[in-house]
């Protein structure tokens, strides 16, 4: 839904994430190979002594996640962040392709993102889906929203969206802080502070 030179600043934003998260349901049905594009990018990389590719981590609540998936075939390491029971189902599925990790009953974000900084993630990319966003956002952990505006309409009831409904910190009156705001081609690109309150 964005054009060729978004899809371009993506793959830069990537390249200088230590970390990129999907969420499951993304992951099983959009089926991503979640990879930085650029042999530039990948090789400026590997000369700041990065791994060539960012860490990738998924998060699953079920465990019903394929061994088939692209996601676990290209890049570097891979994590998957579920609960005790979706760990079970996951230990031989992903037997020597992913890490494991259990937050408890229940998919634990600050667990998670302690277990990431233990891995020396310092900078994640949270790439969706509208889920993974809403949890983000209504737990207070986004730094920075990148939010691409494409010339496009989009009516049908199932079509993905940026968050859902939740109660978000501040609710309707809390306005965040635009950092900034470009064009990308036909696509407008607005970056905001959401911790941060507009002047």
């Amino acid at each position: 839904m964005s054009n060729a030179d978004d899809f371009d600043r993506v793959d830069q934003v990537q390249a200088e994430s230590d970390a990129i998260l999907i969420g499951g349901n993304t992951l099983r049905s959009d089926n991503p190979r979640l990879l930085v594009n650029s042999d530039e990018r990948r090789a400026a990389r590997v000369a700041a002594g990065k791994p060539e590719y960012p860490l990738k981590a998924t998060i699953t609540a079920s465990g019903d996640l394929d061994r088939n998936l692209k996601f676990w075939h290209f890049g570097d390491k891979k994590v998957v962040y579920t609960t005790d029971a979706g760990a079970l189902k996951l230990g031989d599925t992903l037997h020597g392709l992913a890490d494991v990790v259990s937050t408890g009953d229940t998919v634990d974000f600050g667990v998670m993102l302690e277990d990431l900084a233990t891995r020396g993630v310092n900078r994640l990319m949270v790439e969706g889906g509208g889920q993974i966003h809403t949890q983000f956002l209504s737990l207070g952990l986004a730094d920075e929203i990148h939010l691409a505006v494409a010339p496009l309409l989009l009516g049908e009831a199932g079509a993905p969206r940026f968050a859902y409904p939740a109660e978000f910190p501040g609710g309707s009156t809390h306005r965040m802080k635009l950092l900034g705001a470009e064009t990308v081609g036909d696509v407008v690109l607005l970056r905001y502070a959401p911790k941060e309150v507009s002047a």
